[in-house]
């Protein structure tokens, strides 16, 4: 039995094969192609190639891709919403969007508050208005094909959302997809709402990518593969979970890059820096896993609070352009070659000074022609050395949660360009395979269930309230194709809610289990 994994990335695609052991078989990386699935194809075929396997012996395909960060972020591809708000009149003060850019604003066809929704002690607020409700859904039948539904306090209780959902179901038919803000956002509901529109315009998008990625391995003779995509906890969904919840691939490549940084050097606490041609991402590995970002997450200038990873990315790759500027400072990035790194870097033959030839000439790297580096000024090179070594230090420094030095690992393709010493590390590792670290962060991911309540300590033990949730999280994991006995906890906290009544604690679990 062997496992395929597959990352896009901005400039490559990186696919991996590893076998029953985990072993790392093949791995290649092709350049990102304009249409994403000529490269996933391509990079299919190298890896198989290198391998020497047979297709049928792919028994699981794993995807990891930048597809819906990218339709955010470019405005391209996006479906037109429908969005409800159950929370008037209490919260008819704030419009839906009011801080979104102008020209995502377009993405919601039509909205409507009704009345409805729960105080923060899960009290009715108001009787929920389902004539209300009923007239909206006539009125954008026809119109919309997704459909977004948010409700004050529905964290507490979703009550009033589901009921909507339901009618929105009879009235619309079962082929409307509709996101829920309970199930995907957390406390706050401009956030969360933001978040649930985000989803429901991102759904033709998901729907592109899971049906692309089926008929590329289909077309590529691997039909007995179950396929899976990362999401950015660290973990696999199924096609179905993806289409449902496509949101949750946002990030995904950097959480992939952790995760196969950890599986690589068996260090399950670090900070991860993962050089792309293009960028660079930090992160930080906690018990294995991604940690998670407490502050709210704005993806394409839409503020929301759904679960992210606590990243950094800056500018600066193999393909970063260096220059220097009319102040005599030299400087790398933010602006790349990207992909066109094999024709434009100078140790390819091309014109352009990048951080791969400034690399090369300092001897930190072997690639191309390093004679054709050698033109560079001694000067020149170290200053822009200096210039990569700042930014990455800064980095490093936001990151730590104290001055103790800490272990860094070092992934990527372009993470020839990092020098190997770098103030406030203990240790850096350059792991072997670290060029492919996000498909194999993507092939070797478990499966994951997350548990999230309000729970009123006064009602209930915390010790039993905590077990009850360990049990739920690990019977989502299982439901979701974890197999039951690799189950574990692997995050667990409960965070005393001030202005709740009572001894109220937000408890948050998550358990992860092997792939079934």
């Amino acid at each position: 039995m062997y496992k395929l994994g597959i990352d896009v990335g901005g400039t490559n695609t990186d696919a991996v094969i590893i076998n029953e052991r985990r072993e790392v078989v093949a791995e290649v990386k092709y350049p990102t192609t304009d249409d994403v699935y000529d490269g996933i194809i391509h990079a299919i075929r190298e890896v198989l190639k290198n391998s020497g396997i047979q297709r049928s012996e792919i028994t699981q395909a794993m995807l990891g891709t930048t597809q819906c960060t990218n339709a955010i972020v470019e405005r391209r591809h996006l479906a037109k919403v429908g969005l409800i708000r159950i929370g008037a009149p209490a919260t008819t003060g704030i419009p839906p969007m009011v801080d979104w850019p102008e020209d995502i604003q377009a993405v919601v066809e039509d909205s409507l508050v009704i009345r409805g929704g729960f105080e923060f002690d899960g009290k009715e607020l108001a009787q929920l208005d389902l004539d209300a409700a009923r007239s909206f859904f006539e009125r954008i039948k026809g119109r919309v094909q997704s459909v977004a539904i948010s409700c004050v306090f529905s964290t507490i209780r979703s009550d009033h959302e589901l009921a909507v959902a339901q009618l929105c179901r009879e009235i619309m038919g079962e082929h409307v997809h509709i996101s829920i803000s309970s199930e995907i956002g957390s406390m706050g509901l401009i956030e969360r709402e933001n978040a649930t529109i985000l989803n429901a315009a991102l759904y033709q998008v998901a729907e592109r990518f899971t049906e692309g990625f089926a008929k590329s391995l289909a077309d590529e003779g691997i039909s007995h593969a179950k396929i899976y995509l990362s999401q950015n906890d660290g973990t696999l969904m199924t096609m179905e979970h993806a289409r449902r919840y496509p949101i949750l691939t946002i990030a995904c490549g950097p959480t992939n890059s952790i995760r196969g940084a950890s599986y690589l050097t068996h260090v399950k606490n670090a900070i991860v820096i993962d050089v792309g041609g293009t960028t660079t991402d930090f992160g930080v590995i906690q018990n294995a896993f991604p940690r998670e970002s407490s502050a709210a997450a704005v993806i394409g200038g839409v503020r929301t609070n759904f679960r992210m990873p606590d990243i950094i990315s800056i500018g600066l790759g193999g393909g970063s352009i260096v220059r220097r500027q009319p102040d005599g400072r030299v400087t790398v990035g933010p602006d790349s070659v990207g992909y066109k790194i094999t024709s434009e870097a100078l140790v390819f033959g091309g014109q352009t000074v990048t951080a791969t030839d400034i690399a090369v000439k300092l001897g930190m790297a072997n690639l191309g022609d390093p004679s054709l580096a050698a033109g560079i000024d001694d000067d020149f090179a170290v200053q822009a050395m200096d210039a990569i070594r700042e930014m990455v230090e800064e980095c490093l420094d936001a990151l730590k949660l104290s001055n103790e030095d800490v272990d860094v690992i070092l992934v990527g393709g372009g993470s020839i360009v990092l020098p190997k010493e770098l103030a406030g590390t203990s240790h850096v590792y350059t792991p072997d395979h670290s060029g492919c670290a996000n498909a194999i962060g993507a092939v070797i991911s478990k499966v994951s269930g997350n548990y999230e309540q309000l729970v009123d300590y006064n009602q209930i033990p915390r010790e039993q309230a905590l077990a009850q949730a360990k049990q739920e999280a690990a019977r989502l994991a299982a439901a979701a194709g974890a197999i039951p006995e690799t189950v574990e906890i692997i995050e667990a906290e409960d965070v005393p809610l001030a202005y709740c009544v009572g001894n109220t604690c937000r408890v948050r679990i998550k358990a992860a289990g092997d792939l079934a």
